[in-house]
């Protein structure tokens, strides 16, 4: 059986009136799902909607699980929102998902949670539903981007505002300690986001064409 191969890259995908079916099982759970012209990992936005994945597809991601009453809340949010400010019209996209996991510090409804980032904060950045990041209940996302061989991380995400670094392309190339400041990345997500923006130019694409190129590529 296949094995996801980017965060992009869950479920089924056809193309037109053509289905391949797919499916993978990941530590005992079958995903199957269908789409047309992308790949899709539904995830739920904080008013319970559906949201593919593959909307980010051309993006650099960092995927972050967040918390309302940790006491490193108020530093990563603002320096989230700094990131945010300066890389987004080059490509970058902030993935923020509350977990109430550790110290039960995120116990908000969803709805409380999104008041909360939105007005003590101002952050535009999504804010996703509320997940669990360990355990069997874990997020199939969060299953997939701990699969990587982070060494001395361990599987497990040891605390609030863990992040994740993700590439164009989909692929995870960097993990972070919770106690690791969004701005501390800054260097290494600056450094992807102008790399991977030129080999875009270089192959006449820009950057916001990718998407569109990948999937009618596969057809």
């Amino acid at each position: 059986m296949e094995s996801p191969q980017s965060v992009f890259d869950f479920s089924v995908k056809s193309y037109g009136f053509f289905i391949d079916f797919r499916k993978w099982v990941l530590d005992g759970i079958v995903v199957k799902g269908w789409s047309c012209g992308f790949l899709i990992d539904f995830v739920k936005d904080a008013k319970g909607n559906d949201v593919g994945l593959s909307i980010y597809r051309g993006k650099v991601l960092l995927i972050v699980n967040v918390a309302s009453k940790c006491g490193m809340t108020n530093s990563n949010y603002t320096e989230l929102n700094q990131l945010y400010e300066k890389y987004r019209d080059q490509g970058l996209e902030i993935l923020a998902f509350p977990c109430n996991q550790f110290g039960e510090e995120e116990p908000g409804s969803n709805d409380q949670i999104l008041d909360f980032v939105c007005s003590r904060f101002k952050s535009d950045f999504p804010i996703f539903g509320k997940i669990e990041v360990n355990g069997d209940a874990a997020d199939l996302l969060y299953k997939f981007l701990k699969l990587g061989k982070w060494g001395i991380f361990g599987d497990d995400i040891q605390w609030n505002f863990a992040k994740f670094l993700v590439d164009r392309n989909g692929q995870p190339v960097d993990r972070y300690y919770p106690t690791t400041s969004p701005l501390t990345v800054e260097k290494a997500l600056g450094t992807l986001i102008t790399d991977q923006e030129k080999s875009i130019r270089i192959a006449g694409m820009e950057p916001s064409t990718l998407d569109y190129f990948v999937s009618s590529s596969s057809m």
